[in-house]
């Protein structure tokens, strides 16, 4: 007998061999009934697999984030074998799940798949789904799989055999498609009820430009029909609120072929958007007692080789820009980090200094491949709102908790209130990518352990997902399509510190050396703006719209009043335009609601007489007439009123 651990606490004994689905058999058919796959000893298997020892074991439906992985892991499976029995002699690289469904990158031979083709191809997944076929994992050697794959002429899959060995090849077959996969897979493809072929791109072999080109195609399954029906109509929702759609509109931002791509032109009112977001910041940083430091764009290769970044993220950057003195390189700005060691480093510290705390809206640059490239949520330049902590051993806890408060300011500030905190571990098993040593890594997990919970996080622990140099607290944020992106970051790193050989000089007048804490709150930037946009539909608060106001006159008569107002009003520091067009008010009003300016001023003859403005407000029409005093009042009531004081609970 062997004994079953639940989640609940309770412990069930079963005959050696059982699976998971004899355990949710065990608790209720209806719990079996939905049951996609399990986590036994916390590694996901299939449900019908043969549990031999003691373990804990979590059940997992489509309630769970790994049973939906499983879930269109399969429906991968599901769409390629519809593909090859659509398309004969068609070939498979990779077929993974991603956040919302899945894709196959795929050697189409003679055959050329558009989106012309989605509609049979899901015609064909339902046909096959309907079989009710299981999915059979079959063990084998590796002679034997690669005498399979030669067989069968396939390339790509011997190719991904080369670095497998014996004893851990895994096929899985379900109706009449055989793959080479370690699995896990749902119980049968009958679990499969609605199926959507999203898109379809280009992707190289394995990502090398120098490799052929495959295709690639994505799409997303559910389990009931009427689920399918709801992510399509959050998808024609988000297509309205796409980043790269209003930023457009909007006259935000823009990208040039000549200019490069992957590197974003903001045009006047994206500026004027990004210019807001980082006063905001740089205000709650000057009372957290944070000081500005400006740095180069570019940085001797020596930097980088002296902080690690080169050789570990070398491949991913600008190669080295060659000067006119002989062995000279440099390198555009990959990170921050090392331009502040040096700065720490600039003159000698005391424990008195401690923490200090080096804050900088800086520029980097990372060579993304152009595949991947995606408006501002994926670009080769971007500004971090970067800042770098050196602190003592005893200060890392409560600057941490520090920083935690600051990003959270600045989400409830900005309405970001989906997000998550994951905890970002070295991974249990690979050490090798990590510098360092194990006891200083131990501090600093710890550390943000213990913040966190300090903190009343709901966190989630991912191993293997630490920078190279240290562990860190990621905050994950949902946009209008559901996806996640990490915006705000903390790391704690004792490796860099090291290898700059920075010192402080402590009470007991010895030299020490201090720890760095990175954080970036906004994260990018580029990214933070994007999900901004999507997040609010481009109608931004009025204390962060770029056009807070639109005064609108009526005639030409007006338009000297009007522009007297607009002077008045930037004295003020209430920011908009004067619309001197020849239009009729009407679609004047229509234009300013479509920009999504916040508030309208209509001024005509009575306006003029009386000093006064007539106000609309975006999406609620006329809400009366004011004195130029009384709307001063009135719109810095309404653009402080959803900004919290920072430091204030």
């Amino acid at each position: 007998m062997i004994k079953i651990s639940l989640p609940d606490g309770s412990v069930k004994e079963f005959e050696k061999g059982a699976s998971a689905m004899d355990v949710a058999l065990s608790i209720s058919e209806g719990l079996a009934r939905n049951v996609l796959s399990a986590k036994v000893n916390g590694e996901v298997w299939d449900s019908n697999r043969p549990i031999n020892e003691d373990a804990t074991v979590q059940l997992l439906t489509w309630k769970d984030t790994d049973g939906k992985s499983t879930f269109w892991h399969s429906s991968a499976h599901l769409m390629a074998e519809a593909l090859e029995a659509l398309y004969p002699g068609i070939k498979f690289w990779i077929g993974p799940p991603v956040e919302n469904g899945f894709y196959y990158d795929v050697d189409t031979g003679e055959h050329s798949i558009s989106s012309n083709d989605f509609g049979k191809i899901e015609a064909k997944m339902i046909e096959l789904a309907r079989q009710k076929n299981t999915f059979e994992r079959i063990p084998m050697s590796k002679a034997e799989a690669i005498s399979y794959f030669k067989e069968k002429d396939d390339e790509y899959k011997l190719d991904l055999l080369e670095g497998l060995e014996d004893g851990t090849i895994t096929f899985y077959t379900q109706g009449n498609f055989t793959d080479l996969c370690r699995g896990p897979h749902i119980p049968n493809t009958g679990f499969i009820k609605a199926a959507k072929i999203t898109n379809v791109a280009g992707a190289f072999f394995k990502g090398d430009q120098s490799n052929k080109q495959l295709t690639r195609i994505y799409g997303i399954t559910f389990p009931k029909q009427g689920e399918l029906k709801e992510y399509l109509t959050m998808m024609e929702e988000a297509k309205k609120r796409d980043h790269r759609k209003l930023g457009q509109e909007l006259d935000l931002f823009a990208f040039s072929e000549k200019v490069g791509k992957g590197l974003p032109l903001w045009l006047p009112k994206g500026a004027m958007l990004r210019e807001r977001l980082e006063n905001f910041l740089k205000k709650a940083q000057l009372k957290a007692g944070y000081l500005p430091v400006v740095t180069p764009h570019i940085g001797s290769k020596k930097l980088y080789e002296t902080s690690g970044h080169w050789e570990k993220y070398g491949e991913d950057s600008f190669q080295p820009i060659k000067t006119p003195e002989e062995g000279e390189e440099f390198m555009l700005k990959p990170m921050n980090c090392p331009h502040h060691c040096e700065i720490y480093k600039a003159r000698p510290r005391s424990y008195k200094d401690l923490p200090l705390r080096l804050a900088e809206f800086g520029t980097v640059y990372r060579y993304e491949q152009s595949g991947e490239l995606h408006g501002l949520t994926r670009v080769r330049g971007f500004t971090q709102d970067d800042a770098h902590i050196f602190c003592a051993n005893h200060q890392v806890e409560d600057e941490f908790k520090k920083v935690i408060d600051l990003v959270l300011y600045v989400f409830k500030s900005l309405g970001f209130d989906d997000f998550s905190a994951q905890i970002s571990l070295r991974s249990k098993e690979d050490r090798s990518k990590y510098i360092g040593n194990d006891e200083d890594w131990d501090k600093a997990e710890q550390a943000i352990i213990n913040a966190s919970a300090e903190k009343g996080l709901d966190t989630v622990i991912e191993y293997g997902e630490a920078a190279f140099y240290g562990p860190k607290l990621d905050f994950m944020v949902k946009d209008a399509l559901g996806r996640k992106w990490q915006l705000g970051t903390i790391q704690v790193d004792y490796q860099l510190p090291n290898r700059f050989e920075l010192e402080y000089v402590g009470a007991d007048n010895q030299k020490h050396r201090p720890v760095m804490i990175h954080r970036a709150p906004f994260g990018s930037m580029e990214r933070f703006i994007a999900i901004l946009i999507e997040n609010t539909a481009g109608n931004f608060p009025l204390w962060l719209s770029p056009e807070q106001i639109a005064i609108l006159p009526i005639s030409e008569k007006y338009e000297d009043y009007a522009n007297e107002l607009f002077l008045d009003l930037q004295e003020q520091d209430i920011r908009g335009y004067v619309d001197h067009r020849d239009e009729k008010i009407g679609r004047k009003i229509r234009d300013a609601e479509m920009n999504k300016v916040p508030l309208m001023l209509i001024v005509g003859e009575k306006e003029q007489e009386e000093r006064k403005v007539s106000v609309r407000k975006k999406g609620e029409g006329d809400i009366g007439q004011f004195s130029f005093e009384e709307f001063v009042t009135y719109a810095n009531k309404e653009i402080n009123k959803n900004i919290p004081k920072f430091g204030v609970k």
